[in-house]
């Protein structure tokens, strides 16, 4: 895998990787992506082999600019014009109808597509010199933990990518909110940065519910973004107990806590996570990609708060150890 720096001429040997059918991975404002040319099938296939990623899982396409919103979508609703304005460039993708001879590969085989501008300088110059569109997904092995450096994506993947254009680490590091539009009623089908109550309130509208007949979208598995440490989410305030539990019996830990003191004890490494939500989400993932250097058996994770603003950490750790479709007892 080749390494290229953010300069203009090293994105400009990225975007002629992307013209000849290759793998780029760049960073984003959320996590880093990895690219191919969306109009291109046998390139666009190339992700889902590298990936390990099951066919029918749509992908997001990254543009340079909210004008490009009609080559790939029709049945515009004015709604999007208007949050695109409003939040492109940023960590929002939109659901809207895809336009005739969008990619089966990139949809799905839906007849929606997920679009997006994002809010990254090294992203939209390597758009720009590519000048269309970019199939994306998260550089990292399907289900796993998203890459939010140019070291993660290199350890991840190896020489199966083309390259990646080093653009530090993300400074969201979560992925992007997406709002679906190509229905009746607009909704939220994976919360991210953009909150519900901001896009309902320009919107002018309540949003209504993800149901069994929403578009398929990226993230939406019940057991994604796993480390490969098993991870148990805990009650907060009983993560102390909870690890002194799994201590007793003989067992090395890892813990992310906002709360609990750790226990002093050569099995139980501990990180201390930040008490508000932008910190938390940034560092996530890489606190998770750390914790599998530890070779331990369990990582405890505290729950955190219930609050809107936490939803997007919330669903991250729910699916990253299986239990989104409800709480578990742990320990």
């Amino acid at each position: 895998m080749a390494l290229y720096t953010s300069s203009q001429e090293s994105i400009a040997h990225a975007a002629g990787v992307l013209r000849r059918g290759g793998l780029i991975a760049f960073p984003t404002e959320t996590v880093y992506g990895l690219g191919a040319d969306a109009i291109n099938e046998r390139a666009v296939a190339s992700i889902f082999t590298a990936k390990g990623r099951p066919a029918d899982h749509p992908l997001i396409v990254h543009v340079s600019a909210a004008s490009e919103i009609e080559y790939w979508a029709r049945d515009i609703p004015d709604a999007a014009w208007e949050l695109a304005e409003r939040f492109w460039p940023g960590p929002l993708t939109l659901i809207l109808k895809r336009a005739p001879g969008v990619l089966d590969a990139v949809t799905g085989g839906q007849d929606t597509i997920g679009l997006r501008v994002p809010d990254h300088p090294v992203a939209l110059a390597l758009l720009r010199a590519f000048g269309s569109g970019v199939a994306a997904p998260s550089a990292n092995r399907f289900g796993r933990v998203s890459s939010t450096s140019a070291t993660h994506v290199m350890a991840e993947f190896g020489d199966a990518v083309d390259g990646v254009i080093d653009g530090g680490c993300c400074q969201l590091g979560l992925e992007s909110t997406i709002l679906d539009l190509s229905g009746k009623y607009p909704r939220v089908l994976r919360p991210g940065s953009v909150m519900p109550d901001i896009l309902a309130q320009i919107l002018g509208q309540p949003l209504g519910v993800k149901t069994e007949d929403a578009p398929r979208v990226s993230g939406s598995m019940d057991s994604h973004y796993a480390p490969d440490t098993p991870l148990r989410l805990v009650e907060a305030g009983a993560v102390k107990a909870a690890a002194q539990s799994l201590l007793d019996l003989g067992h090395s830990i890892a813990v992310l806590s906002q709360s609990d003191p750790a226990p002093h004890h050569s099995r139980c490494r501990w990180l201390s996570m930040p008490n508000d939500p932008k910190p938390y989400g940034q560092s996530l993932y890489a606190h998770l990609r750390e914790v599998d250097t530890w070779a331990c058996e369990y990582l405890l994770v505290e729950q955190p708060p219930s609050q809107m603003a936490w939803d997007a950490v919330r669903d991250r750790l729910q699916r990253a150890s299986g239990s989104r479709q409800g709480a578990r007892s742990i320990v």
